[in-house]
């Protein structure tokens, strides 16, 4: 434990705070690098010392004091980033020195090949631009190096050995170097994988929120607007069986007075009272399984769909939801459908979310609109369904404010939208895009500003 907050201590003494684990890692290797070239350094003046080559040892000496002061540096001034870039030059620089005293290049190439350290060990802690520029430092220095052999290096010939020794411990190094930049980048590399993995989990995670609340909050408009639906085929339903209570007692008693014509009539009332009840039932029933298909899950499952009835059916969903929201609001709804239209094999939980979304639009738009000019415009929207060359056309136009032709081209991407801010999620457009690609089909735009905006939706004609 004592050891560690020595261990702690010293690199706080070196600024090595608040870091970030990875950036930690960095700039404590650095200092123990400089660290150990000091000492090697040592090592080496002690051999050349031995060897007779005393400028040699001055040459190693000065760098290593060098390496010394930089450190001295970092520790009163906490500049990582300039001691570093001195490190890497000391580093580049001195080994090339070295050799020139040896004898040079071909003496000293074990020593030059020390140079090599620099620009790998400048990977680790620079970037990669500034890396390849330590690069370009050693291929200038090989070759001012070889000049330098071929005009003015001394005849010096150093044993075989020591040139052997030379040679070994420096490719050992840079060897091993070189094994720990491809460890790191591999490492680095899992690290980035897996992030990645992380950062795509979250992005679907994140994705299914988004579509749930889309839908929720779709569903909540739908609400209102199903309840205000409902409420006609029950009143009717009230109605019915109020009138039949009050038949059923002129039937008990036209059947006491033997009225056998009364009976009759009345008979009749109430069969035809029960068809509409029945009638109405149904009619309240649909509503309710409407809303239910939209809620559920979709279950990818496609079925052959009357597509004229689910439009119908969204369309005045969307427009009594909007209705209930705001009192004030109005629309003009004009349809025009194919009568002869096949029935569509598609998914009709995920379709209706395409149609109740373009509804819902095509209603804002013209209210937006409507609240400009203060009521001296009538707020239209139109649908219409065709079918020809074995596709389908939905077509869903309003003469709302249109969209801006610099947002056309957007208008499908995610979490764009034209909505104020906390209005709209701009994902409607975007899964609905999606969901009717899923189905073959094609969605366009076509707006002018000021005149109102047509989207078309095209599914291909699949009867079995």
């Amino acid at each position: 434990m004592r050891n560690r907050l020595r261990y702690d201590n010293l690199w706080q003494r070196f600024g090595f705070t608040n870091l970030e684990p990875e950036e930690f890692k960095k700039r404590t290797s650095a200092v123990n690098a400089a660290i150990f070239t000091v000492i090697a350094g040592i090592g080496h003046s002690l051999i050349y010392v031995l060897l007779g080559f005393p400028y040699v040892t001055i040459a190693v000496i000065t760098y290593a004091l060098c390496s010394i002061a930089n450190l001295l540096y970092l520790r009163l001034y906490h500049n990582f980033d300039k001691f570093r870039n001195i490190q890497l030059l000391l580093i580049s620089f001195f080994p090339f020195i070295t050799q020139l005293f040896i004898g040079g290049f071909i003496n000293g190439s074990a020593v030059a090949i020390a140079g090599f350290i620099a620009p790998a060990t400048a990977l680790l802690y620079v970037t990669n631009k500034r890396a390849r520029g330590h690069f370009y430092l050693f291929a200038v220095l090989i070759i001012l190096s070889s000049a330098w052999q071929i005009l003015f290096a001394q005849h010096i010939v150093l044993p075989v050995y020591i040139i052997t020794i030379f040679f070994a411990v420096n490719i050992t190094s840079i060897t091993a170097i070189i094994y720990f930049l491809m460890e790191s980048f591999l490492k680095k590399q899992e690290e980035l994988k897996t992030e990645v993995r992380a950062s795509l989990e979250n992005l679907k995670a994140t994705q299914k929120q988004l579509i749930h609340s889309e839908k929720m909050a779709s569903l909540g408009e739908l609400t209102a607007g199903v309840a205000h639906e409902i409420q006609n085929p029950l009143n009717f339903v009230n109605n019915f069986s109020e009138l039949n209570t009050e038949l059923l007692g002129e039937l008990e008693a036209a059947i006491e007075k033997e009225d056998t014509e009364e009976v009759h009539v009345i008979i009749k009332n109430l069969q035809e009272n029960e068809q509409k009840i029945v009638y109405h039932g149904k009619r309240a029933d649909s509503i309710v399984k409407g809303m239910l298909q939209h809620s559920r899950a979709s279950t990818g499952k496609k079925e052959l769909t009357d597509i004229n009835a689910l439009i119908d059916e969204s369309l005045r969903l969307s427009y009594h939801g909007l209705r209930a929201k705001s009192k004030d609001f109005n629309a003009t709804m004009k349809t025009d459908f194919d009568e002869n239209i096949h029935k569509v094999k598609i998914v009709p939980q995920d379709v209706s979310r395409v149609l109740l979304n373009l509804f819902n639009n095509a209603f804002y738009a013209v209210n937006e609109k409507k609240k400009l000019l203060n009521g001296i415009y009538e707020p239209i929207v139109f649908v219409c369904t065709k079918e020809e060359n074995n596709n389908i056309s939905i077509i869903v136009k309003d003469n709302g404010n249109g969209i801006p032709q610099n947002a056309i081209d957007k208008i499908f991407q995610p979490f764009f939208t034209t909505k104020p801010t906390g209005q709209g999620t701009g994902l409607g457009l975007s899964l609905s895009y999606d969901i009717i690609k899923a189905h073959g089909g094609e969605i366009k735009v076509e707006s002018k500003e000021s005149e109102g905006t047509a989207f078309i939706i095209q599914l291909p004609v699949q009867v079995s």
